[in-house]
């Protein structure tokens, strides 16, 4: 084991040592969105159709593939190794929550607060196996290990952690805002999804799929806060459902600002979660699978999918299109928000074997979904009448697909990228490195 751990360290060492590149790539200010110039592109859908497996929408360059060889022999050994699960992943949660406390996000303590509601995690602890509240069969993807969880989502600790994980990943793409850095994060998709046009009618319906604990549903009700629209956050885990529910009964919670509490007229809440909750009458928190909603036809206005697809096998992503495709009214649209292997950082990082390695352990479908990526755009494009995406940090897009009006609106897909202007990412990438934890 000593021996093993010894090994591993080297090779971690050799990682950090070969990521100084990921963060050095310059790109162009986000200032110069407004400028950009898009390319624009008008794809016959009998053309695309026949693109979906094979045939990329650009001339790009190839996405690195995993090494192979004996260091590489080596990490997958170990990623593989009692020492991973009974070592390091325990201490990469540590790291995770050590990033949220480095930048003023009360892990510890707003963690134990939540605990230490009356909710059903007190009553079923017995459950935290997957078995809490089943109302189906989950798919086999679902069941895997996610996160450093053995229960991948299905379990209390993965739902308890989910926003303050959030808060900590937000605080390391936007360091420079601390404690703020999730909102900062968030707030980048729904700014950029609003400049690629996109939009919910007043008293629309909006779908949040994946919606976890309800991070995403909460600020899509923001988002558009017209009093007669519905907001409906659905996610096969009922651990993920009723944690966000409790959260939601609970309200309005507020954040600590500079350390004091802010007054609610709630003594006993006031300062105890990582994020503003405000009550919100219009949204519904429902356990369900987003490949089969089992919701009518064209019946929604917006559907959104905010950092779910990169946990997601392609062919389950392509699914969950078409169920969104179907349930979308006339003139309805798509939001995605994810990661994007096209930007420099993300490239750089696939390039590095053995760091890539190490993100994927925590993310089973990480390669299917980056070489999937442009398969899953030819799709959008084949299918709706137009695709707009465009980069909202300096590693992560924003996609809006909207559907046509008419039957006929839909023959030609309309295909808007304005990630990239001369050759450069428009956004610049202010991720931490990866031995950071705050700026």
């Amino acid at each position: 084991m000593i021996i093993s751990c010894r090994l591993f360290c080297s090779l971690l060492l050799l990682i950090i040592s070969d990521d100084v590149h990921v963060s050095s790539f310059t790109t162009q200010s986000q200032s110069n969105f407004h400028t950009s110039s898009r390319n624009n592109y008008l794809i016959s859908k009998r053309t695309s159709s026949a693109l979906f497996s094979s045939t990329p929408l650009s001339s790009s360059k190839p996405k690195a593939k995993p090494r192979t060889g004996i260091a590489q022999q080596l990490l997958d050994f170990a990623l593989n190794s009692p020492l991973w699960k009974l070592v390091l992943v325990p201490q990469a949660r540590k790291n995770i929550a050590k990033t949220a406390e480095a930048n003023g996000i009360q892990w510890e303590k707003s963690k134990q607060w939540l605990l230490d509601q009356d909710g059903p995690w007190k009553s079923t602890k017995e459950n935290d196996d997957g078995s809490y509240n089943q109302k189906f069969p989950y798919p086999a993807y679902y069941t895997k290990e996610f996160h450093t969880y053995t229960n991948g989502n299905l379990s209390w600790e993965s739902a308890i952690e989910q926003e303050l994980a959030s808060r900590a990943i937000g605080a390391r793409n936007f360091p420079s805002f601390g404690a703020d850095g999730g909102d900062a994060f968030r707030s980048s998709f729904e700014q950029a999804i609003i400049r690629l046009g996109g939009h919910c009618p007043d008293g629309g319906i909006i779908l949040d799929l994946g919606a976890g604990t309800g991070i995403s549903t909460r600020r899509l009700g923001a988002l558009f806060p017209h009093e007669d629209n519905k907001i409906l956050g659905l996610d096969l885990s009922p651990y993920m459902i009723a944690v966000g529910q409790k959260l939601l009964d609970m309200a309005p919670l507020q954040k600590r600002v500079s350390g004091d509490a802010v007054s609610t007229g709630q003594d006993a809440l006031d300062g105890k979660w990582v994020s503003d909750i405000m009550p919100d009458e219009r949204i519904e928190l429902r356990v369900g699978d987003a490949a089969n909603t089992n919701l009518d036809d064209e019946s929604v206005n917006v559907v959104n999918l905010s950092l779910v697809i990169h946990e997601l096998p392609i062919d389950v992503t392509i699914q969950v299109c078409k169920e969104a495709y179907r349930i979308l009214k006339p003139g309805g649209q798509l939001f995605i928000s994810e990661m994007d292997f096209d930007s420099p950082a993300y490239a750089a990082q696939r390039e590095n074997a053995m760091l890539f390695s190490l993100l994927r352990s925590t993310e089973p479908f990480l390669d299917d979904y980056a070489d999937g990526m442009e398969r899953v755009r030819e799709f959008l494009i084949a299918t709706f009448e137009s695709v707009k995406i465009t980069a909202a940090t300096g590693r992560h897009y924003a996609l809006v697909a909207t559907k046509g009006v008419n039957n006929n609106d839909d023959k030609l897909g309309i295909f808007e990228d304005s990630r990239f202007k001369d050759g450069n990412y428009i956004v610049d990438d202010t991720h931490l490195k990866v031995w950071e934890s705050k700026e």
